[in-house]
């Protein structure tokens, strides 16, 4: 078999298969072996009636016809590994030689995976939030502890954020009470906007004795509200001493507790500047893809993604049905995100490819046998039981193409020019994760989250 690749327009590649008549002859001779086991002819057990036996009861074009529909479309596979076409849809085919005897020879038109040229992919600006620990936050962090430990004190001043009040709370419509918005000596931290905002709005400058009657709107109607204010309180936080830290604390001093803090807040912070990092690495790429990624692979990933959520659903036994209802969205809604999402997706896809195609970032053959060993080990089956079921389904193109388009995502995050929120620049350094403390992690309830 011998093949010839011609690029079209449109995104398209014809392969033009020549298959010589000899080796055609040997699908003929295994569609008549195939004819054999599903027709009975007298005299013979299933399977075991010759060629010639069959060709005279079914006429020798059964036989052809069966061999290109079995063989036809592994000789189109068999050249596109050849060629090393990357099809992206079915192929539309023109049998134009061997139809009825003599050698085959067929034409395939086929779309393909578009190759970008990226201008500009080597001084991508990312920026990112910043890694440092600010004196302020950490502070902030402080009083939040200190929080735990206040205690509140009634004030002779009207309501201010930040204050406790005792009050009832009645809410009604047309002179019913309306569940959930009725309770007696309810304690409400001003400005929380827990219950609704116009509660907040109206509570500013309150006094003990005053009534407050509104309305509010609720997702099911307005409603009418009556407050009455009991008590307003504020919370007395502790001084920040030696001895109160070593009381909410494990740590013996003040500056001791706050550099555990900041170590906390360090690690958090670095991990979201380097997600940061990554993500916008791949935004700023896609942003460079300036063509409308092809239909087929948009609609492979939209089906991918209908594919997911319905499978996460269904470990939760739920149905498409019931997530739409709780996230309030129409079949045709879900469908769009799911379409937007894909297209970005594509993108992404297609670009990060290019960077590798433009870099020459290629795997070596230990490359792939480390990339196997790890997708193995995540199966819990052995790498080369993998490998062969890899190659048994043609799937190693696409280990290559994924340990690619890794390593495109890595040179893109090693050479984006990283800026803080000022666009000032971040040095590299500071962004690696500090090892995670080893303190004993029940001793976290003392500090709070950082």
């Amino acid at each position: 078999m011998k093949a010839v690749v011609e690029p079209l327009e449109g995104n398209k590649v014809k392969l033009s298969i020549e298959v010589e008549e000899q080796e055609f002859e040997k699908a003929i001779d295994a569609a008549f072996r195939k004819i054999a086991r599903e027709v009975r002819v007298p005299g013979f057990r299933p399977g075991k009636a010759p060629r010639r036996i069959l060709e005279a009861r079914l006429g020798k074009d059964s036989g052809r016809t069966e061999a290109l529909r079995e063989a036809l479309p592994d000789y189109y596979s068999q050249a596109l590994r050849e060629h090393e076409v990357d099809a992206i849809a079915p192929p539309e085919i023109d049998i134009t030689t061997g139809q009825e005897s003599g050698p085959l020879a067929f034409d395939a038109v086929v779309e393909v995976r578009p190759q970008l040229h990226l201008a500009g992919y080597d001084g991508l600006r990312v920026e990112v939030p910043s890694p440092l620990v600010t004196d302020d936050e950490i502070t902030a962090q402080v009083d939040r502890l200190r929080g735990n430990f206040g205690e509140l004190a009634p004030v002779g001043r009207p309501a201010r954020d930040g204050d406790h009040l005792t009050i009832d709370l009645k809410g009604s419509r047309d002179g019913q009470d309306v569940a959930g918005m009725t309770t007696d000596d309810f304690l409400y931290e001003l400005g929380s906007g827990t219950v609704l905002p116009e509660l907040d709005e109206k509570l500013i400058g309150a006094r003990p004795g005053d009534i407050l009657a509104f309305d509010a709107e609720l997702p099911d109607g307005r409603v009418n509200l009556k407050v009455l204010v009991k008590d307003v309180k504020e919370k007395i936080l502790p001084d920040v001493t030696d001895e109160w830290a070593s009381e909410a604390s494990e740590f013996d001093t003040v500056e001791e507790l706050r550099a555990d803090i900041s170590k906390r807040m360090s690690l958090v912070k670095r991990l979201q500047a380097n997600m940061a990092l990554r993500n916008g690495a791949v935004d700023a790429v896609v942003q460079l893809v300036d063509i409308d990624p092809p239909a087929p692979l948009v609609d492979a990933e939209v089906e991918r993604r209908a594919h997911d959520l319905e499978h996460r659903l269904e470990s939760q036994r739920a149905t498409i049905g019931d997530y739409l209802e709780a996230t309030g969205q129409t079949a045709e809604q879900l469908l769009a995100g799911l379409r937007e999402g894909a297209v970005s997706a594509v993108k992404a896809d297609l670009a990060l490819r290019a960077v590798a195609e433009a870099e020459h970032l290629d795997p070596a053959e230990e490359d792939i046998d480390a990339e196997i060993e790890q997708l193995a080990a995540s199966y819990k089956v052995k790498p080369a039981e993998f490998r062969r079921n890899l190659e048994r389904a043609e799937r190693m193109p696409a280990v290559r193409s994924d340990w690619k388009k890794s390593k495109a995502l890595e040179w893109l995050i090693e050479h984006v020019e990283v800026v803080d929120a000022d666009g000032q620049p971040i040095d590299r350094t500071i962004l690696d994760p500090e090892p995670e403390p080893t303190e004993d992690p029940s001793q976290d309830s003392k500090t709070g989250e950082a």
